[in-house]
């Protein structure tokens, strides 16, 4: 098993689309008419599926954090590289944090338009593409 992808319910469409696809998501495809809203799927670059789904029901009013989601996280080549490109596309990271120590992953958080977090990290070289028992040793 594995996870495939979350909902995120979104209360501006059109706001946060712009927002994820400058974080680097293209739009894969969208579903109408759900009993959710309109469904816009996302990926990132390099991966083989969808991670994200955009929830979007303007009736359902605004969405934001506090109904479950804590936050998500993208996995980057190079966080000093992925900042300057948010930051030239007017996403201001937050500083760079370092929560494993100096020989950790590298860490810095963005906002989406709707409250969520998203932790962007730069995991050290060497370090498997995802956390593992060997990070709890």
């Amino acid at each position: 098993m594995r996870t495939l992808h979350f909902g995120l319910r979104v209360s501006d469409l059109e706001r946060s689309l712009a927002f994820y696809t400058a974080v680097g998501y293209t739009v894969i495809g969208t579903v109408e008419g759900t009993a959710y809203g309109k469904l816009t799927m996302l990926q990132l670059p390099g991966d083989d599926f969808v991670t994200i789904e955009l929830v979007y029901d303007p009736a359902k009013g605004e969405a934001g954090p506090g109904v479950g989601i804590n936050h998500l996280v993208i996995q980057v080549e190079s966080l000093d590289a992925t900042r300057a490109d948010l930051a030239a596309k007017g996403i201001e990271p937050e500083p760079i944090e370092y929560p494993g120590g100096a020989a950790g992953p590298r860490t810095c958080w963005i906002t989406d338009p709707d409250g969520y977090r998203i932790e962007v990290l730069q995991w050290p070289d060497g370090h498997a593409d995802g956390i593992t028992k060997a990070d709890f040793a």
